[in-house]
């Protein structure tokens, strides 16, 4: 199901840069965030892990070029799936317990499918090349067998529908 292959990047992780502009924004403006692009070689500001992982500040997610997808993904997830409280001082660490984490991670596996020529398997492909751990030993291991939990917690906010949609509400 990749229909992007030719989009990689030499590490073969989707980046900023390999996908067409416009996309992402909109997808992630349904939220209120803003995708701010910050220039290559500079440090993106709010990234909690620094080099060229998502950041962010406020309402604001920055990313440069080879910034991966998926980290954009999950940190604007962090900012759908986090308390309003915790949203008004958002400041590089978006915190959260282990049961919000796999709900951040469930939601950014849906909103995959909402981007053309990204979809579900191929953002979980990004996700364990880049070596996020399940104890299952894959994403797509996880979200078929294990995650049952993430999908209720992000019902029981709705943050989805009871069809595994999304809602397109920030938890309140």
């Amino acid at each position: 199901m990749d229909t992007n292959a030719e989009t990689r990047p030499a590490s073969g992780v989707l980046s900023l840069d390999a996908y067409p502009q416009g996309r992402l924004e909109a997808l992630l403006g349904r939220y209120g965030l803003e995708l701010v692009r910050v220039a290559e070689g500079r440090p993106v500001p709010g990234s909690f892990w620094g080099g060229s992982e998502a950041g962010l500040i406020g309402a604001r997610l920055y990313a440069r070029g080879d910034t991966p997808l998926h980290s954009i993904l999950h940190e604007g997830c962090h900012f759908v799936c986090m308390t309003p409280e915790r949203r008004a001082g958002l400041h590089t660490d978006a915190g959260g317990d282990y049961a919000e984490e796999n709900g951040v991670c469930y939601l950014q596996i849906l909103l995959a499918d909402e981007l053309p020529g990204v979809g579900r398997v191929r953002l979980m492909d990004d996700m364990d090349a880049w070596g996020y751990s399940f104890r299952l030993g894959s994403a797509a291991a996880w979200f078929s067998g294990d995650a049952e939990d993430a999908a209720q917690w992000l019902q029981v906010h709705g943050l989805i529908d009871a069809a595994r949609r999304p809602t397109w509400r920030l938890r309140g």
